[in-house]
């Protein structure tokens, strides 16, 4: 390997494992989330140099871990207060300093899972709960997980920190809760696995569309889930899932510019997804009335069912966004069941439907929105308020594919 080819090396690591570190070395550290992030880094830092000297270890994750733990004893060692801050950890055996480092050479499953269900302790407010996980297990920025709340970055960043400090102050013990407790922490637990799921499934920001190491994951986690506590929706999050997973070789081109659902190759869905994620939805809704997640999959099983654009039903998607809606009222929601009643009904009908929800001020930042609008008007001939409607969603838009996209629109409807 070049030299050139090692920082390539470690920010694929980083990207890849940044969330395993992490999980193992709270557990390690007794649950200090700050030192667990700072020593992580530190380590990943260092790895640039020594892996240039030394070459790439067999086992990066292996390395990484160990060389942040011998950090955060260095850290400890360094305070002023030995006695009070390393040495209970070593009579509590979070931290065995006389232990060798460990080689992790095989996967550690349940490490992301504990940490998902410590930051999901109902003495968090949901919001924060969710907002230091997806910081803690993804190594996301404060910025992109606000973007995906539609909220302040100064707003999320104090959800984290709050967060933080409920955790280090209240004692809330790093474990995964007995089968009995983890009913309570189940919604925010699959609610953190979907927007993990989300971000690599469409990426807040960046050159890519997808990160397929972050919804490869997600998918992992929510298997974990169901054999830990069947229940009906974490079913129904898995089929979601799988289903939308299965489109994941049809959604971009060689270049990597986006494919809408409508022109994208059907021949290239996984069809053994498609058959997994509907056999799960299946059993999802006859196990009681579906929730949120059972509902969305049923959306997307009706679509994967449809060998052709035309083939769709768009009776059904209404319907069942009608059922969803009664279930958990959303403007994305909203949003998007506007766009499968312009599919059935016309551009003008679902243009209205959007109109309405825009008037109200809601998803006034949000650029799907605005990119929705803007591809009615297309259709129905108003090429001046679709391009300035496409011009506002490319203003709100962080990632690359989309921005390449919607100029593509904007030239078109610009002619």
């Amino acid at each position: 390997m070049s030299l050139r080819d090692v920082p390539t090396a470690v920010e694929e690591v980083y990207r890849s494992e940044w969330g395993r570190v992490v999980a193992t070395l709270i557990g390690m550290l007794g649950g200090d989330f700050d030192l667990a992030e700072e020593t992580a880094q530190e380590a990943f830092a260092a790895a640039v140099t020594q892996w240039e000297k030394d070459g790439v270890p067999e086992y990066p994750r292996a390395w990484i871990i160990s060389t942040a733990r011998h950090k955060a004893i260095d850290r400890i060692r360094r305070k002023a207060k030995f006695e009070e801050e390393l040495e209970p950890r070593l009579e509590q055996g979070t931290l065995d300093v006389a232990t060798p480092p460990q080689e992790y050479t095989a996967e550690i499953p349940d490490d992301r899972l504990r940490l998902i269900f410590t930051c999901c302790h109902p003495a968090l407010a949901l919001d924060a709960q969710i907002a230091l996980t997806l910081r803690t297990l993804c190594g996301l920025e404060t910025e992109e997980i606000a973007r995906a709340f539609l909220v302040p970055v100064p707003t999320m960043a104090q959800r984290v920190v709050r967060a933080k400090s409920k955790i280090r102050d209240a004692g809330i013990p790093y474990a995964v809760p007995e089968t009995s407790q983890m009913a309570e922490r189940l919604d925010a637990v699959l609610h953190v696995i979907y927007l993990v799921f989300n971000e690599g499934y469409s990426a807040s920001s960046g050159e890519s569309l997808t990160r397929a190491d972050l919804s490869e994951e997600a998918i992992r986690l929510a298997r974990i889930v169901v054999e830990l506590l069947p229940d009906p929706e974490a079913l129904g999050l898995l089929s979601l899932m799988l289903l939308h997973e299965s489109r994941r070789a049809a959604r971009t081109s060689e270049d990597g510019d986006m494919i809408l659902l409508n022109d994208q190759d059907r021949t290239l869905w996984d069809r053994a997804l498609i058959a997994e994620g509907t056999a799960l939805v299946e059993r999802s809704f006859a196990l009681r009335r579906p929730g949120p997640y059972s509902i969305q999959a049923a959306i997307a099983a009706v679509h994967a069912d449809s060998p052709t654009p035309d083939a769709t039903d768009w009776r059904q998607i209404v319907a069942l966004y009608d059922l969803l809606l009664q279930v958990v009222a959303s403007p994305v929601i909203e949003l998007n069941r506007a766009v499968a009643v312009a599919m059935r009904d016309g551009a003008p009908a679902g243009l209205a439907v959007i109109d309405t929800i825009l008037a109200r001020g809601d998803l006034a930042n949000y650029h799907l929105a605005y990119s929705a609008r803007a591809d009615m008007l297309r259709r129905i001939g108003k090429k001046s308020e679709a391009r300035k409607a496409y011009e506002r969603a490319l203003a709100l838009t962080q990632q690359a594919p989309e921005q390449r996209f919607l100029r593509k629109r904007i030239a078109e409807v610009s002619g």
